[in-house]
């Protein structure tokens, strides 16, 4: 996916979760941080950043603030990045093969997961979750405790229980990371769930992605550590 009228900054502050203040051409602007999550290791004062402005001229906000540079890498924050990336991966056909049916938003029983699936006799439940944190090249979900993220994960077991298919898929929003593992420091009931899950008949895989100031692609898997 690529992101219009990319503009580089330093950032300065985050005075709440959904604001930023990013130093633009010498000038502070209040920029939309599209990612509720910490992000402490990554919104650092005088860490260089890259915004998109927007077309409209009405938004109370006229930049959305994107990527991080952390050393020699990229690293995306865009929370909603994650699900258009991965749609772009499964119309590609590199994940599944023989895909003939794509639903974002699907719902199953009283839950709604990001996508169902269908490729042949398959039929496939998909939830998808976004990662930004990396210590010592190891990505880790959550950044900080998901009751939500843990529900997920009990609703696509229960989805194998009923006879379909099911994947938690994380997209890591950089790359260079040697493996993936669940925060358990963080939140052992997510651990446990992701262990219980994998059990249970659920897919699990992590996919690295290719970033640029204005760009996001899914790139390959990477090894998954329970």
């Amino acid at each position: 996916m690529i992101y219009p009228n990319i503009q580089k900054g330093v950032f300065l502050s985050r005075p709440n979760r959904f604001i930023a203040m990013v130093d633009i051409d010498g000038q502070a602007e209040k920029c939309h941080v599209k990612n509720t999550g910490r992000c402490k290791e990554l919104l650092i004062p005088g860490t260089e950043v890259y915004v998109s402005k927007a077309d409209n001229p009405s938004r109370a906000t006229q930049y959305d603030l994107i990527t991080v540079r952390k050393g020699e890498r990229h690293i995306n924050i865009d929370s909603q990045a994650p699900n258009k990336v991965f749609m772009e991966y499964l119309q590609s056909g590199r994940h599944i093969e023989g895909v003939t049916y794509i639903k974002p938003e699907a719902k199953h029983g009283g839950s709604r997961f990001d996508f169902y699936v269908e490729a042949g006799n398959r039929r496939i439940f998909i939830e998808v979750k976004g990662v930004t944190l990396e210590e010592d090249g190891v990505a880790l979900f959550p950044d900080a405790p998901t009751l939500r993220g843990v529900k997920h994960l009990n609703e696509l077991a229960a989805c194998v229980s009923d006879g379909y298919e099911a994947q938690a898929i994380f997209v890591i929003q950089m790359r260079g990371v040697d493996c993936f593992r669940p925060n358990s420091r963080l939140h052992p009931e997510f651990g446990e769930a992701l262990i219980a899950a994998k059990a249970g008949g659920v897919e699990v895989a992590a996919l690295d992605c290719e970033v640029s100031p204005d760009n996001l692609e899914i790139r390959d898997h990477v090894p998954v550590i329970l």
